[in-house]
């Protein structure tokens, strides 16, 4: 397994970038972002949003209702552009057609917290890999935190200078 993230500051916070390319339509893209039935197999956390309009409240859940906690959602632009927070961090979704009807996904995560960047760009990079699996048609799980694959790109971030340092759950 190879990283697939990018380290940088937004605004004087630590951020993460993953860019993945897909043989699908942007629509069907920005489905697996926005439905709670496609998220399930790729996002880290249960999620439920009052409704997708900014401003809407969204909450996160693992084991019960809304122990993952809160945040709102920042903007929605169907197929091209979905924003939300999660606590006071912040993820973007930014969708776009190709030339050659491929579709480019661009996801940044603008964090609180530096040294939780390689922690969660292994994180983030095995949930892309299930996003990729669930869009080919092999949807599984979203996936768990301390897995081999997760220890192994956590490794190879930590390697590459991304900060780290911070708690490791589980």
């Amino acid at each position: 397994m190879s990283p697939t993230g990018s380290y940088l500051e937004i605004d004087g916070r630590p951020a993460l970038r993953f860019v993945r390319e897909y043989d699908h339509p942007a629509d069907r893209v920005f489905a697996l972002l926005t439905d709670p039935d496609e998220l399930v197999h790729w996002f880290p956390a249960r999620i439920a949003a009052s409704s997708w309009a900014p401003g809407a409240a969204v909450t996160y859940s693992f084991e019960t209702d809304g122990d993952g906690g809160g945040g709102e959602v920042l903007v929605h632009e169907p197929p091209h552009r979905v924003g939300f927070s999660w606590d006071d961090e912040q993820l973007w979704f930014e969708v776009e057609t190709l030339r050659d009807g491929r579709t480019r996904l661009t996801f940044t995560h603008v964090m609180e917290e530096r040294d939780a960047a390689s922690r969660n760009a292994a994180g983030w990079d095995l949930c892309l890999d299930a996003l990729d699996a669930a869009i080919a048609g092999a949807p599984g799980g979203a996936p768990g935190v301390r897995t081999p694959g997760w220890e192994e790109l956590y490794r190879a971030y930590v390697d590459a200078g991304v900060p780290s340092g911070a708690p490791i759950p589980g």
